[in-house]
Formats: C-alpha cells, structure tokens, sequence
C-alpha cells in the first residue's frame, strides 16, 4: 500500500490520516485487506488499525512507481495487491474481485477504472514475478551514468511508464476507485457515508474499531429486537436492551450467533410483555 505522497492538492496535509467517518483513510483501506497473508505499508510509521511492515523508498518522496518497488521488496506472494490509501469506499469484495480476475485469467494484472473509464494502477492486483520484470527493466533502462541502476533509477517515473509494459485486465468499479485528492473530494466522501442507505452499516463499522471488535453483527436482528422493546415495554429501554444483549453475548461465545440467541429471548420477552398490557390485566376466562 502506498501512502507516502505529498498530497500537495491538500495543502501538504497528512492525507492517510484524514477522517471520513471517523476512521483514517489508511485505516479504511486496510480494512479492505484485511485477510492478507503480509501488508506492507510504503511510508513512514504510524499508529495504525492493524499491524502492518513498513517500508520506504529511496530517497523518499521518490514517486509511486520507486515506492511500489520498494514495498514489493518485502513480500514473497505470487500475487501482489496494490492499492494508494485514500479509497474511502474501498471493501474487501472488490479486492477478492481483483485477485479472482487475476488467478482466472494469463494476464500480468488486474485494475480498476474510474467513472471516466480512467486505469486506476494503485487499485489493481499483480503478479509479482511481472511487476519485478517490469521494475527492474524499467531500473535498467533508467540507470545513472555510474551503471548503477536501482540508486534512482526509478525516481519520479510515472505509473503508466510501468504498466503499460504488462498485460492487464480492467474491471470497473466507479465507488471503489473513487480517491481523495482534493478537500472537495474528502467532502464529497464524508457526506455520502452519512447518507440513509449507508450510515448505518458505517457507524457500526467506525464504533467496532474504535472498541476494537472483531464480530460480524447482523443489524437488522438489533434493530428488530430495539423496535419490538420500544413499542411493548418503553422507547428508552430500547438502547438498554440493546447494551445487555451485548453483554450477555459477550457472557456467552461473544459471537454473531451468541447475539442472536440473545436477541430472540429478549424480542419474545417484549412479545409477553405487550400481550400483558394489551389483556388489560383481566383474569383469564375460566375453564
């Protein structure tokens, strides 16, 4: 992952720490890749969501195309995911995507193209025998008078010069390509996740790794269960619940189905209680 750039149309801000929905920029795309056997990170070290190796090109500020190589120095997979750490919209399936793409096919690559239908290079998946060829052919062929080819040699080139030597397949996927190069663009990303259709699902993501939770809760199990407290017993006992059904689980397995137990016997219990105050408290009919 590159997130060493200078981020010059951001005022020089430090770009992967930026917050869109209260999670760093970096810290969303590591998300997204998660299940990675390594991930190495080309910039300086920071606190990050997850560990990760860290590596940096020489010198630094030295351009993608001498981060990449020094990033895929630190890996020994077949296949290398390359992705630039300012995808707010980034999520694991569209990396599985990229990877299918690329074990499916003979191709050196897999990428992503914008909306406009632009190479998207920093979200694409590789085959790291191709990406060094294509490295260390461009390093020689850009070598110092000295003869000293991988001292620079890849200083300030630009992606495409790399790319266009391998053999890609494009797959389009206009959200998750979608990167934040300008403040209007962070703007644009803040605004969408708080959205109705996705604000939800994000909030609960941003609270789970601010607590440090790893679980896969089905939200429409909660919300059924708060729904059915607040209209049988009280509005405010809904989010109590909510809390205890979370701390039972947790007594439990602490798993997604642990909650879903939890969630049933609380929902039948708010069931009992409503019937009660719909009864009226009359004795049943005798027999």
């Amino acid at each position: 992952m590159l997130a060493g750039g200078g981020a010059r149309r951001l005022g020089g801000a430090d770009k992967p720490g930026v917050q869109v929905g209260g999670r760093a920029l970096l810290d969303r795309v590591l998300a997204a890749c998660a299940d990675a056997a390594t991930t190495v990170v080309v910039a300086d070290p920071r606190a990050t969501a997850r560990p990760v190796r860290w590596a940096r090109e020489e010198p630094a500020g030295g351009g993608p195309v001498a981060a990449l190589d020094a990033g895929l120095r630190l890996t020994t997979a077949e296949y290398a995911v390359v992705l630039s750490a300012d995808l707010p919209f980034l999520g694991a399936d569209t990396v599985h995507r990229l990877l299918a793409a690329l074990r499916d096919g003979d191709a050196d690559g897999a990428m992503l193209t914008d909306d406009d239908g632009r190479d998207q290079p920093l979200v694409a998946a590789y085959r790291t025998a191709a990406l060094r060829g294509a490295l260390a052919a461009l390093a020689a062929g850009h070598a110092e008078p000295s003869g000293h080819a991988e001292r620079g040699g890849l200083t300030g080139l630009p992606l495409r010069r790399l790319t266009g030597a391998l053999r890609l397949t494009r797959l389009t996927d206009p959200l998750a390509s979608f990167d934040c190069d300008t403040w209007e663009d962070i703007a644009h990303a803040r605004a969408r996740i708080r959205e109705h259709g996705h604000v939800l699902n994000e909030w609960i993501t941003a609270v789970k790794n601010e607590l440090g939770i790893e679980l896969g809760v089905d939200t429409r199990v909660l919300l059924d269960a708060a729904r059915d407290v607040a209209h049988g017993v009280a509005r405010p006992a809904a989010p109590l619940t909510t809390f205890l059904i979370g701390y039972a689980a947790a007594q439990g397995k602490g798993d997604a189905e642990s909650i879903a137990e939890a969630s049933a016997k609380v929902t039948d219990l708010a069931a009992r209680w409503e019937a009660e105050h719909s009864g009226g408290g009359s004795a049943p009919d005798a027999g």
